[in-house]
């Protein structure tokens, strides 16, 4: 459906936008003591994204290797600003596929992350998960040292 692609896409903006002016060496800055680098941020958003679309809307071949979600933490390798990059640019074309293959938008889908959903609720879900930590990223960048 063309509308919640849009509607994704703009709200995914509030991410994109950051990553034009984006230096390598931006990646490691943090706020403060706060655990998460601009890098893990990065990577974690498009984990995520891709996440969502393999295991919530069925883009069932993408492969996905969540390390910010198995180090639980950040580790401080989040540095290759073009693999970062990369990989935003893949799961944005991986999730927008997925968003754009959906036909029944109320079909209940259920994970262990957030539970049962139906398949609209859940793209709310990520758009605001991915816009959350935008706004994280966007003060790193802006204050983090």
């Amino acid at each position: 459906m063309k509308a919640l692609v849009e509607l994704w896409e703009e709200g995914r903006t509030r991410f994109i936008n950051q990553l034009a002016k984006l230096k390598a060496e931006d990646l490691p800055k943090k706020l403060g003591n706060s655990p998460n680098s601009a890098g893990f941020l990065i990577r974690h958003i498009a984990e995520v994204e891709v996440l969502f679309a393999k295991n919530v809307f069925g883009n069932t071949h993408v492969k996905v290797d969540a390390k910010t979600l198995k180090a639980g933490k950040d580790t401080g390798e989040w540095t290759d600003l073009d693999e970062l990059l990369a990989l935003v640019t893949d799961a944005g074309e991986q999730l927008k596929k997925a968003i754009d293959s959906q036909d029944d938008w109320d079909a209940v889908i259920k994970t262990q992350e957030f539970g049962e959903k139906t398949k609209a609720a859940a793209l709310g879900r990520i758009t605001t998960h991915t816009a959350y930590h935008a706004g994280q990223l966007a003060i790193v960048l802006k204050y983090g040292i």
